[in-house]
């Protein structure tokens, strides 16, 4: 990875929350974004936004370009989207494929490891809401590190450059990974929400601004509380 830190050519397949953000932090870190695709205005909107003067490009002539690729979409269309490719012989030698989803790992990739792709899944622990705000959120943010053992540090690499600390999860501990993620998301929003409602039902004016200092400040303290042992035992 040494040798190629800051000269990777970067395609991203996906213009969600999700892939410019990670495109402009490899940007910061001196890699070279050749392309992105993006379907909708939307997703158009925001790969212009922050992704400037990055071509939107078709799929295959994306990776073609490409030292490596990201697969930024929905955990449910990757295993169609990989095989595709793979049948069309779009995946090249030696070229990282990685995506991003909670609950996979590296098996999803099988198509473009028999082409001789190396294959990576990482995944970052935050809430993305694809704008700037999240580059900075990701310095302070995990990501789970999933790939054969010989390139899991280019993995642990890529998150380094994006800014997050990355974490090693075996492939069998992805779905758990997923879980945890996930329990912690929804829980929040379904407990912020509720607060939400009732303040709202008294006639507060912006319930939300009220609350932010209270929900951080818990969320702060509850995880302050989990001693080493209470932390190991809930990996366990």
């Amino acid at each position: 990875m040494s040798e190629r830190s800051g000269r990777l050519g970067v395609g991203i397949v996906g213009a969600g929350h999700v892939g410019p953000v990670l495109g402009a932090a490899l940007a910061g870190a001196g890699h070279a974004i050749v392309g992105i695709s993006a379907v909708s205005a939307a997703s158009r909107e925001r790969a212009n936004a922050m992704l400037p003067r990055v071509p939107i490009l078709e799929i295959p002539e994306l990776i073609e370009r490409s030292e490596l690729v990201i697969l930024a979409v929905p955990e449910g269309e990757i295993e169609s989207l990989v095989a595709g490719l793979a049948a069309i012989g779009a995946w090249q030698p030696g070229q990282l494929v990685m995506h991003t989803a909670p609950g996979l790992g590296t098996a999803v990739l099988a198509p473009a490891m028999a082409a001789g792709a190396i294959p990576l899944a990482v995944h970052p622990a935050m809430v993305f809401t694809g704008t700037s705000v999240d580059l900075l959120r990701l310095r302070e943010s995990y990501a789970a590190v999933t790939a054969p053992t010989p390139v899991q540090p280019i993995g642990q690499a890529l998150v380094v450059e994006m800014g997050a600390e990355p974490i090693v999860v075996a492939e069998a501990d992805r779905a758990a990974w997923a879980e945890a993620v996930s329990t912690a998301t929804s829980f929040s929003a379904a407990i912020v929400n509720q607060a939400v409602g009732i303040l709202a039902g008294l006639g507060v004016e912006s319930p939300g601004r009220v609350l932010g200092p209270l929900v951080r400040s818990s969320v702060e303290t509850a995880l302050g509380n989990i001693t080493g042992d209470s932390a190991a035992a809930l990996l366990d």
